[in-house]
């Protein structure tokens, strides 16, 4: 494929950096307090999809622009390189629903999701369906028109700021555990739902565990057939494991900068080994961009998301925890002794994106039987 800009691409390109520049939130990357970051995050949301920022590849009718993928591609950069604030995650859930809705579902879910009015979670790991995930305990039974839903989720990323949840429960216990999965669309507001925010090392709590005490759902709530759940779940990973979909690029290179500074203000910059690391973290970052490139390029090709998105979910782990390993290095027994503070949060966040949609074992067991390799 040719990565250069198209001439319409260009001309976005430069629209869009003259918009960031003058509409980028000054200071918004100083706030500490996480509620007050999400609120930001959710403004960000709400600014960039009322200027056509985001859903840009997706259908007019369901409040996309009908783009070629190709441009959340260039947003992804040039957010990266203007220093804007993290972009929203909408695409993999948002990619799920589209796949596998109704009609009316579609129309419901898809464009509150896209405009930042509703935000989501995804209900799918458990207490001991983390990397197993068809070992899920977590029971719907139908009861005339409603399923009644018993259990417990964890690691629920940003499940106590979300609105509506992406839930797999088992629906029928008597067929193989892949097939008798299915898939809900659940506001978190239901009588029987409890959310408790889960600390982490970095000591935020940015993930949480969901509680599902005889939760009634609709029974048109339901996405896709009975028993399609672990397909649902396995396309939705698919779009998670893609760097481009979730707006990591744009983290990545916003990062790598700060570490640069860092070593420029320890007046590190001009050590041999300090500026291999930095030139092996930027080759990374390219790696990884011009991976995510490719992979966009199939799909405006027509090929949906597949195994390749390990390849991704495997380069990305990497650039993002050696770079954190980096600043680490850079700021030595300073940050460990207060002396310098702020990056050790960040190190410990870094740590869980090996397991984000599926560990990197997975990851590998995926990429093994793609190169048709011996188990």
């Amino acid at each position: 494929m040719d990565y250069r800009d198209t001439p319409e691409e260009a001309e976005f390109r430069a629209v869009l950096r003259q918009w960031l520049s003058a509409t980028i939130p000054a200071g918004w990357d100083k706030i500490d307090d996480e509620e007050e970051a999400v609120e930001l995050r959710k403004e960000w949301h709400r600014t960039l999809y009322r200027a056509g920022y985001v859903g840009m590849s997706w259908p007019v009718e369901y409040g996309g622009r009908g783009l070629s993928p190709v441009y959340d591609a260039i947003l992804n950069e040039e957010s990266g390189n203007m220093n804007a604030p993290s972009l929203p995650s909408v695409g993999y859930i948002g990619r799920a629903i589209f796949t596998y809705a109704s009609e009316e579902q579609k129309r419901r879910f898809l464009p509150p999701l896209l405009s930042g009015e509703v935000s989501w979670c995804q209900g799918f790991s458990e207490p001991e369906a983390g990397s197993d995930l068809a070992s899920l305990r977590t029971t719907a039974r139908l009861e005339g028109d409603h399923y009644v839903v018993n259990g417990q989720k964890m690691w629920t990323s940003g499940g106590q700021y979300a609105d509506w949840c992406l839930l797999l429960a088992r629906t029928d216990p008597d067929v193989p555990k892949h097939k008798g999965i299915s898939a809900f669309l659940v506001a978190l507001n239901e009588p029987g739902v409890t959310v408790r925010p889960i600390v982490i090392a970095s000591g935020e709590a940015e993930t949480a565990e969901v509680f599902w005490d005889d939760v009634r759902i609709p029974e048109e709530q339901r996405l896709g057939a009975p028993g399609e759940g672990w397909r649902i779940a396995m396309t939705t990973v698919a779009y998670e494991r893609g760097p481009a979909d979730i707006g990591f690029i744009a983290a990545y290179r916003r990062t790598l900068r700060k570490v640069e500074r860092l070593a420029t203000e320890r007046g590190l910059l001009e050590q041999p080994e300090t500026r291999k690391a930095l030139a092996r973290a930027y080759v990374r970052g390219e790696v990884l961009r011009l991976n995510c490139m490719e992979q966009l390029s199939l799909r405006v090709s027509g090929r949906a998301p597949g195994s390749e998105g390990s390849v991704a979910k495997l380069l990305w782990a990497e650039a993002e925890q050696s770079l954190q390993h980096l600043a680490m290095d850079i700021l030595g027994a300073d940050e460990l002794t207060g002396v310098a503070d702020g990056w050790l949060s960040s190190y410990f966040t870094s740590r869980p994106v090996s397991v984000y949609g599926g560990s990197a074992q997975i990851q590998k067991n995926i990429i093994a039987r793609m190169l048709d390799m011996p188990r």
